[in-house]
């Protein structure tokens, strides 16, 4: 799928996704789809995650595709040659911030402070990640540093969970929020696509 607006703007819950066996990518994703969830991350946590994008960017071009754990410019270029629609990090040195803002698709840098907020807004990026979110504070803590940026939207990751996730959309400028629970490993390795689509409609039902 090709984002011609912001990743935010596509579900208020964002799946992020730690994928072992590429061959579990396609009917993941597809059982996301399923449950009415049109958006995917997939990390960059296990040697095979490209070769997983791959196969969704091939295979379910209505799911919009990021790619996660970006920590370095290279690997902004082979997300973006494996197909994805949009780049998400975790945080962002000087190099990676240069390099996610001249990039073709939207981004999310992640930012845990006021001052990595402000510095990602130098480089004219306004939509965030704010990771860990429940480590670094939670929904208090993000409201209190979102206060002084308005035009900063957030989507905060690390530690939301079915129970949490309505007080983290209540915040001012929070947009979406990611999460693991959407996709239990157990349920891929299990080829158990049918309880991450009722997962990903539980969520839905949620929001």
């Amino acid at each position: 799928m090709s984002l011609s607006a912001s990743p935010l703007d596509v579900s208020p819950v964002i799946p992020v996704v730690v994928i072992d066996d590429p061959a579990s990518a396609v009917p993941l994703a597809r059982a996301l789809v399923a449950g009415g969830i049109g958006i995917i991350e997939i990390t960059l946590r296990t040697p095979r995650a490209l070769d997983a994008v791959a196969a969704i960017a091939a295979e379910v071009p209505d799911i919009a595709l990021g790619v996660g754990s970006i920590l370095t410019p290279a690997q902004v270029e082979q997300a973006l040659n494996a197909g994805a629609d949009f780049l998400v990090s975790p945080g962002a040195s000087p190099s990676l911030l240069q390099r996610l803002a001249a990039a073709p698709v939207p981004v999310l840098p992640g930012v845990a402070t006021v001052s990595e907020v402000l510095t990602a807004v130098d480089h004219g990026l306004t939509e965030l990640k704010f990771f860990p979110a429940g480590p670094a504070g939670g929904p208090a803590y993000l409201a209190a540093i979102g206060g002084p940026v308005p035009q900063v939207r957030f989507c905060p990751t690390g530690g939301v969970t079915p129970e949490n996730l309505r007080d983290y959309l209540a915040v001012p400028g929070v947009a979406a929020v990611g999460g693991t629970w959407l996709t239990p490993k157990a349920s891929i390795q299990a080829e158990d696509w049918a309880s991450i689509t009722a997962l990903a409609a539980a969520a839905v039902a949620t929001v």
